[in-house]
């Protein structure tokens, strides 16, 4: 079960901390929602300076996005694919990093004190099972550590879906 990270690691060993925790997650439990529930918390408690955390998953038509598991205030219930920041990485398939969401065109203010935000897209057998959203109350929060991080946490969602779907 959840240890808890040491706040004094660095950054580096604490993302590498929480890969194993959730991998760990993924192995032991068979219920995808259970899984997501406990990777958001995980990554609520590793990542700092956030105020939500979670993810948004595909309805079957592929056009909208729908709340799942997620940290923190109340949220957007459904999304369009191509609306707003998860939207658009949903659409394109692309993460989204985005230093401030007030310069994106088409941002969706679910919580105000968002001030920057990152999206990574969940790709099984080529189609967008959902996407990882994070948002931060202060501009410029996401660097390129954090990205490859968030990526390689729905990368290896990705892998173990797979293997369920195969």
């Amino acid at each position: 079960m959840f240890q808890g990270i040491d706040k004094q690691l660095s950054q580096t060993k604490r993302y590498e901390q929480a890969l194993l925790m959730i991998e760990g997650t993924l192995m032991g439990e068979p219920n995808f929602i259970a899984r997501l529930a406990n990777i958001s918390s995980v990554l609520a408690v590793v990542m700092d300076e956030i105020n939500w955390i979670g993810f948004y998953l595909s309805d079957e038509k592929q056009t909208q996005l729908l709340l799942g598991p997620f940290q923190g205030l109340p949220a957007c219930t459904r999304i369009a694919f191509g609306k707003g920041v998860c939207g658009k990485a949903a659409q394109t398939r692309q993460t989204q990093r985005i230093a401030d969401v007030h310069q994106f065109e088409g941002h969706i203010a679910c919580d105000a004190n968002s001030q920057s935000e990152l999206v990574v897209p969940i790709i099984v057998h080529d189609r967008v099972i959902g996407v990882l959203d994070v948002d931060a109350p202060v501009p410029n929060r996401f660097q390129k550590e954090d990205q490859v991080f968030i990526e390689a946490v729905c990368q290896k969602l990705s892998v173990y879906l797979m293997k369920e779907l195969d």
